[in-house]
């Protein structure tokens, strides 16, 4: 319906509404009484030349009615009583009664009333034709065999939104018949004429008892053990759950029904997410920072995290130039107004890190760059010692030299009794920074990592390309387990750590317990959307280097809870003892990493490292016989 329809009709309404609002205040007398019939005329001639007008002001003629909503009924309650008002005054003035002796000011009352609701009800009337027209044409739905009953797990905004795009769109085949909602006060209530039938405990019973064939959450908010719980429920059930996108998602519009998503596993760790509060405005405003592996999934993120925070001028040092090219165009694009420099570099390269610092003078370091992957530097450990043991005393001495007030060392769990020569360089590493703080007085400090979920590498990805494969997912040892973290929580912890940081310190972030890595992996295959049956795992033993679980600190260790417990402060009392000790593994290692010698690397780290015990991944054998999760 095009607006000049709507005019008109408002022109019929407004004739009507001053009829009316006669009739009301007199009864069909007035049209007896010749001063009465005068004050009609000349009221409905200025309402005639008023309403309108001051429709057209408000726009009431320049919307599209067919998705009339809330906000829209705002307008239009404006509208009639700005127009109701200035015929009050034209009342008030005399303009009326110059000619009529006459007039019953309760008429304005009566037919700003009875205004509002034409006005309104031709467009929510419009609304309500549409959408009937749209749901009864005959090629929009499919045959009614495929039409699936769904239970909408939420009734809240984004709930509503999903049954009214159900409702709106039967093409989709998605029919809603209730929802589940813990909020007693709407059990019973209707919503888009559709009941809230019990509590998510009820969803087992409430699916059977219905005929139920797809579970919708629509919980955006939710707690990830809240999720857990209904998809375990549905999956007892034997019914299909889907999970709506996030909330930000849904405000920008830019999700239908149709696009409902996977729950993402990030969703699912078996804690409570931390919430990744800014930090970082407390001491990166205005400075300038620079962050090695910037074309990282960390320290991409880092980078994102520091421009956002109000540094001044941030560098971006990677040995990868198309990793760092991304990256630096990311956040241009993020941020066309910061300063950003894009530096290909090798930290193994003294001279190359001198005139880096010494050319944009950083105030704080983040240093991301290392290698990480277990198995790859059991196989080239001289790499991992130049890398992570080497690149490291490189940056750091780079920072003492340059005057940088700010250093943190993004290290791993994997330090912590290592049994792989990652794990070793690491504690190494840890060991350089620790060293630099207390000799200079420095607020320089190192974080521990658990596995990061979704970054680079991460066994995320590599069990969804397994599953989308068909399978098998392929695990090391059905009791292994770990620490995982999302991206925001590490990079909360580095930036939380480095505001903290007095010198020497080590933070880890409160993980919870770890997490077994056979459980993972069916979570996602019950995310996928398959049955826990339907993709075998075959288990393919420890490789070099790997360990059934990992921890965050020696077993000494002391911990302090840093503000509300988030983030540990750890004091490790197994360190190197002095610093003789760590000049003279410093130069065995680099002895023997230029010779390419292996096994004296191995050697080196074990009698300076008491807690290193290499080779135990290589004594486990393979299991070579598949398994199915029950």
């Amino acid at each position: 319906m095009r607006n000049r329809y709507v005019f008109v009709a408002d022109l019929v309404a407004i004739a009507l509404c001053v009829l009316g609002a006669f009739v009301l205040r007199l009864d069909w007398f007035f049209t007896g009484q010749p001063e009465y019939v005068a004050a009609f005329r000349y009221f409905l001639a200025a309402a005639f030349l008023v309403k309108p007008a001051v429709f057209y002001v408000f726009g009431l003629y320049r919307r599209f009615w067919r998705y009339a909503g809330t906000r829209d009924l705002s307008v239009v309650f404006l509208a009639v009583s700005a127009a109701s008002t200035l015929l009050a005054v034209v009342v008030a003035q005399g303009v009326i009664g110059r000619f009529v002796p006459f007039f019953p000011r309760s008429v304005l009352a009566i037919d700003w009333l009875l205004t509002m609701a034409c006005v309104a009800g031709i467009r929510l009337s419009i609304r309500v034709v549409g959408e009937s027209l749209s749901r009864g044409a005959p090629a929009s739905g499919p045959p009614a065999g495929e039409t699936r009953k769904v239970l909408v797990a939420g009734a809240g905004d984004a709930g509503e939104l999903v049954v009214r795009e159900m409702q709106k769109n039967p093409q989709l085949g998605m029919r809603p018949i209730g929802y589940l909602d813990d909020q007693r006060q709407k059990r019973g209530k209707r919503i888009h004429g559709i009941p809230v039938l019990g509590a998510l405990a009820d969803l087992e019973s409430i699916v059977h008892r219905e005929g139920v064939d797809q579970v919708v959450i629509a919980m955006p908010t939710a707690d990830g053990a809240v999720i857990r719980d209904v998809i375990d429920a549905g999956r007892r059930a034997d019914v299909q759950v889907r999970s709506v996108p996030g909330v930000f998602e849904l405000l920008d519009g830019g999700v239908a029904v149709n696009r409902l998503r996977e729950v993402d596993i990030a969703d699912l760790l078996r804690r409570r997410p931390i919430r990744a509060q800014s930090v970082a405005g407390l001491y990166l405003g205005g400075k300038t920072v620079l962050v090695t592996g910037a074309g990282g999934s960390i320290g991409s993120e880092l980078c994102r995290q520091v421009t956002r925070a109000g540094a001044s001028r941030l560098v971006l040092v990677g040995h990868g130039e198309n990793s760092i090219f991304d990256a630096a165009n990311r956040l241009r694009d993020l941020y066309p107004a910061a300063e950003l420099h894009a530096v290909i570099a090798d930290v193994r390269d003294a001279g190359r890190m001198d005139a880096v610092f010494s050319r944009f003078a950083p105030d704080v370091v983040f240093h991301a760059a290392a290698h990480k992957h277990v198995p790859l530097m059991e196989s080239d450990p001289e790499e991992a010692v130049t890398n992570n043991v080497l690149g490291t005393q490189v940056v750091v001495d780079a920072a003492i030299r340059h005057g940088v007030d700010r250093f943190v060392l993004i290290s791993t769990d994997k330090a912590v009794a290592p049994t792989s020569i990652m794990g070793a360089s690491k504690r190494v590493a840890e060991a350089i920074v620790r060293r630099a703080a207390v000799r200079h007085r420095k607020a320089y400090v190192a974080v521990r990592f658990g596995n990061v979920l979704g970054s680079r590498g991460s066994v995320v990805p590599f069990f969804k390309s397994q599953i989308a494969r068909g399978g098998p997912l392929t695990l090391t040892h059905p009791e292994m387990r770990r620490f995982f973290m999302t991206i925001p929580e590490a990079v909360y912890l580095v930036v939380k750590a480095g505001g903290l940081a007095a010198g020497g310190e080590l933070f880890v972030l409160n993980m919870g317990e770890p997490v077994r890595i056979v459980d993972l992996a069916g979570d996602l295959i019950r995310l996928s959307g398959l049955t826990p049956g339907s993709i075998p795992i075959a288990y393919t033993g420890l490789r070099p280097g790997e360990k059934l679980e990992e921890v965050l600190w020696e077993a000494d260790s002391e911990t302090t809870p840093i503000g509300d417990g988030e983030v540990l402060r750890v004091v490790e009392r197994a360190s190197m003892a002095d610093d003789a000790a760590l000049d003279a593994l410093l130069a065995g290692l680099t002895r023997a990493a230029a010779a390419g010698d292996g096994a004296a690397i191995h050697r080196i780290l074990g009698r300076w490292l008491p807690t290193f015990v290499s080779g135990l991944g290589a004594a486990a054998g393979p299991d070579p016989a598949p398994v199915r999760i029950h």
